[in-house]
């Protein structure tokens, strides 16, 4: 069947396939994936995966988020475990609690959340409440309430 005896390959030898949840589309539950995501449309429960989450910008989930990285233009309601990088867009809308290790958020995000940042190897290096609207016309950092 196979002239050079190779094996077929598995989906873990070629990568998995990212996943997305169309625009028009309304999902009520739980995932679990070790591939990427994207979410245009509405998502009323938990994501877990060992993958990137990205909340286009007519996306919005609410519950609870565990991933390694995430890019949000849409919003988010809940709690969001990003354990490497989340970038808030622009047009972003975050409210709840956020645990990240590294956090870039373009003016005009929206972040009224709880945020704990953590350090390499986990350790929280500080711990903040912010309740900001960063303005696209003012260049001030996010003030801490």
């Amino acid at each position: 069947m196979f002239s050079d005896n190779k094996k077929p390959r598995t989906m873990n030898e070629i990568g998995a396939q990212p996943n997305r949840i169309s625009k028009h589309t309304k999902i009520k539950g739980d995932i679990i994936s070790e591939a990427d995501f994207r979410i245009d449309g509405k998502l009323d429960g938990n994501v877990k995966t060992t993958g990137k989450v990205v909340i286009g910008k007519d996306g919005y989930i609410h519950g609870k988020v565990e991933c390694v990285n995430a890019d949000i233009e849409g919003s988010f309601n809940g709690e969001l475990l990003v354990s490497d990088l989340l970038s808030l867009k622009s047009s972003a809308v975050i409210e709840g609690t956020v645990s990240v290790s590294k956090l870039a958020v373009e003016p005009g995000a929206t972040f009224n959340a709880s945020c704990t940042m953590k350090g390499k190897g986990g350790a929280a290096s500080s711990s903040s409440s912010f309740k900001s609207t960063v303005g696209s016309t003012a260049n001030e950092p996010a003030k801490a309430s």
